[in-house]
């Protein structure tokens, strides 16, 4: 029984030294990685990751057909219509 538990802690050992060591290896690529980027880049990256986001956001919406000619000549015609009840309404009590 001993021998099986010696067996197994040398292995569990091994085991986490080497994903200890491919921890450090990527730790280590993402530091070569980002070593040129200063605080200007960041903020220019920060920038262009916002425009992305508002030009897709704007063909989604094209795509769901919010922005679409049909709906907004709905929208103007409705607009019109309550409009017109407003003044219809107001002509009923002028000559009181």
């Amino acid at each position: 029984m001993n021998e099986v538990l010696l067996y197994v802690s040398v292995f569990l050992a091994s085991v986490s030294f080497f994903l200890c060591c491919y921890a450090c290896a990527r730790v280590g690529k993402l530091l070569n990685s980002v070593k040129g980027l200063d605080w200007d880049t960041i903020a220019s990256l920060t920038g262009d990751i916002g425009t992305i986001k508002k030009s897709i956001q704007t063909l989604n919406n094209r795509i769901n057909g919010l922005n679409s000619p049909k709906l907004n000549d709905e929208l103007l015609q409705y607009a019109l219509k309550q409009q017109s009840n407003v003044h219809d309404i107001n002509k009923k009590h002028i000559g009181g």
